[in-house]
C-alpha cells in the first residue's frame, strides 16, 4: 500500500499592491481581506496547507508607493504566507531598502541567485525547507538577470545570466539536501511563463523538482503545463484569484502521486472577510486619501489601457502630454509603465500616481528615420504576442503612424505628420530614463550608433510631474485608437 499524504499548495504572484476589493457587476471581487479570509479557511479545513507568493508583492497601488513597501510588508505579515520569493519590482525602492524590508517581514523571503561579487555571498536565503505532518517541502527562489535590471546599476551585485545557470544552482541545492529525504520540491520563480518552460526543460530529472510556481508574465492558466515531468503554474495578476494545488505526495517515492489544480475566484460570495487585515488597510488608505484626494483633471470619458501590446487610449494621451511638454518630435511611452487598465473621467492625484507609479527622468535622443524603423520593427517581432512573453512595448505620440503586417513582417506605412519617413531624417525622440538605459536591448540596436547622431540629454527629472502639470492645464482630453499603430493580422488559412 502506498504511503500517501495530502498537501495543499495555495499560491499568488504579481499582487502589485492590489489590496482593495473592487465592485464588478455589483459584486465585490479581490482584495487582501477576502484573500486572507480564503487562505485562513483552507488552513482550517486542510491542516497540511502552505501558501506561497511568487514575487512582485510591491508596486501598483498608492498605498504601497506612499510607504515604499513598508505598508505592503505589514499587510503581508498579517496575510502570513509561508514563503515568498522576490520579483523585479521588489527592488524598485532600491536594493538596500529591500534588505531593510526583509528584516521587517515575519515570513521567509528566498532567492537563490542574487549574490555579492566580492565573496559570492547570497543576499537572501536561497531556499526554505518547511516540515509539515512529517513531510519535508523544499522551496527554491529563482529570479534571472533579464527581469531585474535595477540591480545592474550596482557593480557589486550579480545574478545568473540565464536559465541554464539557474538550473545548475537548482541542481546544486537539491544535491546538498538529498540526504534530508526531501519529499517535495517547489521552484518559486519570477521569470515569466516562457522562461519557466525553458528552466523546466533544463533541470536534471534527478533533482526531483515537482512543481514550478511562477510569476512576472501575469499568465492566467486554465490548467498546469507539464515540461520534463515538472508541473508549471501561474495565477494571473493581482488578488482577484488564487491558485490551488491539491496534491497526494508519495512519501516512499518522494514524488507526486496525483493532483488537481484550479484558480479560485476571490469574491464576497465565496470568501469570508478578514476584519483585522481590513482595519489595517483602511488605516493606510485613510492617510493616502487625505494626501492624494484632489482632482488633477477630468477626461471627456473614461480612457482605457487594456493591453500593453497595442495602441491604447490612455497610452496615447500620456505620450502626447510628454511630447508637447518636452518639445520633442516623438515620445515613446513605455506601455508597461502605465499600470492602470483605465483612468477617468475624473482623475484624482492618487489615480495618476497609482496608474503611473514609476517617477523617473526623461531623456531625449536623436534617431534617424532608418534607425527608428529598425527599432520599432524589433518591438513588433512575432514573439511579442506569444503567450507568456513579457517584452517592452511603446505607445506613440501624435504624428507617428505605423501600419504593420504581421504576415509579411514588414511595414505597409511608416509616416510622420502624414508623409513617408526618409531614412536620413533625424528625429528627437523622448524616452523615460529606465527605457533610455535599456534601449540597446529593448530595441536591439547599438546605442553608440544612436549617440553618434548627437549627445543624449536629460530633459526632465520627473515624468510624473510633467504629466501632472500637463493634465492639470487640460480639460476634456480624449483619444480614439486606430490611427497610430495599425496591426494587420494574418489571414486565417
Amino acid at each position: 500500500m502506498k504511503n500517501l499524504k495530502k498537501l495543499v499548495l495555495l499560491h499568488s504572484n504579481d499582487m502589485h499592491g492590489d489590496f482593495l476589493a473592487e465592485k464588478v457587476d455589483e459584486k465585490l471581487v479581490g482584495g487582501v481581506s477576502m484573500l486572507s479570509g480564503y487562505v485562513s479557511r483552507v488552513r482550517q479545513e486542510e491542516p497540511n496547507t502552505l501558501y506561497c507568493i511568487a514575487g512582485d508583492m510591491f508596486r501598483g497601488s498608492i498605498i504601497d508607493q506612499e510607504f515604499q513597501g513598508i505598508s505592503t510588508i505589514e499587510i503581508m505579515n498579517m496575510l502570513a504566507p509561508d514563503v515568498v520569493t522576490i520579483g523585479n519590482h521588489e527592488v524598485d525602492y532600491g536594493l538596500a531598502h529591500l534588505l531593510f524590508l526583509e528584516k521587517c517581514a515575519q515570513f521567509p523571503i528566498i532567492n537563490a541567485n542574487l549574490y555579492i561579487l566580492i565573496n559570492h555571498a547570497h543576499l537572501f536565503k536561497p531556499y526554505q525547507i518547511i516540515e509539515i505532518d512529517g513531510m519535508k517541502i523544499l522551496f527554491i527562489g529563482i529570479l534571472t538577470e533579464e527581469v531585474i535590471a535595477q540591480t545592474k546599476k550596482d557593480g557589486l551585485i550579480a545574478t545568473f545570466i540565464d536559465v541554464e545557470d539557474a538550473a545548475q544552482e537548482v541542481k546544486r541545492i537539491c544535491d546538498i539536501h538529498k540526504s534530508l529525504d526531501v519529499d517535495f520540491t517547489v521552484l518559486l520563480t519570477h521569470i515569466g511563463f516562457r522562461e519557466d518552460q525553458k528552466l523546466a526543460a533544463a533541470i536534471d530529472p534527478a533533482c526531483g523538482v515537482d512543481v514550478i510556481i511562477g510569476g512576472h508574465s501575469h499568465t492566467l492558466m486554465e490548467e498546469p503545463l507539464k515540461v520534463n515531468d515538472i508541473l508549471i503554474v501561474q495565477a494571473g495578476v493581482g488578488t482577484d484569484q488564487i491558485g490551488r494545488f491539491d496534491l497526494m505526495v508519495d512519501m516512499d517515492q518522494n514524488r507526486v502521486d496525483s493532483w488537481t489544480w484550479q484558480t479560485i475566484p476571490i469574491s464576497e460570495e465565496t470568501c469570508p472577510y478578514d476584519r483585522d487585515i481590513e482595519t489595517l488597510i483602511t488605516k493606510f488608505k485613510t492617510r493616502t486619501d487625505e494626501k492624494y484626494g484632489r482632482v488633477v483633471t477630468r477626461f471627456k470619458r473614461r480612457l482605457t489601457h487594456p493591453e500593453r501590446t497595442q495602441e491604447t487610449e490612455l497610452g496615447c494621451v500620456f505620450a502626447d502630454a510628454m511630447r508637447e511638454s518636452l518639445g520633442v518630435d516623438i515620445f515613446l511611452m513605455a506601455s508597461g509603465s502605465i499600470r492602470a487598465k483605465w483612468m477617468g473621467p475624473i482623475v484624482m492625484l492618487g489615480d495618476l500616481n497609482e496608474g503611473f507609479p514609476y517617477d523617473d527622468a526623461a531623456y531625449v535622443v536623436k534617431v534617424s528615420g532608418a534607425q527608428l524603423k529598425r527599432m520599432l520593427l524589433h518591438m513588433l517581432r512575432d514573439e511579442v504576442w506569444e503567450p507568456g512573453v513579457h517584452s517592452e512595448f511603446y505607445q506613440f505620440s501624435d504624428g507617428l503612424r505605423v501600419v504593420y503586417s504581421k504576415a509579411e513582417h514588414a511595414y505597409r506605412e511608416f509616416l510622420y505628420c502624414g508623409e513617408d519617413v526618409p531614412d536620413d531624417r533625424v528625429f528627437t525622440v523622448g524616452l523615460q530614463a529606465f527605457h533610455f538605459n535599456i534601449m540597446g536591448e529593448s530595441f536591439q540596436i547599438d546605442v553608440n550608433e544612436i549617440f553618434a547622431n548627437g549627445r543624449p540629454r536629460m530633459v526632465a527629472t520627473s515624468c510624473r510631474t510633467v504629466l501632472e502639470g500637463y493634465l492639470s492645464d487640460s480639460r476634456r482630453l480624449d483619444h480614439r485608437v486606430g490611427d497610430r499603430l495599425i496591426l494587420l493580422e494574418r489571414e486565417k488559412q
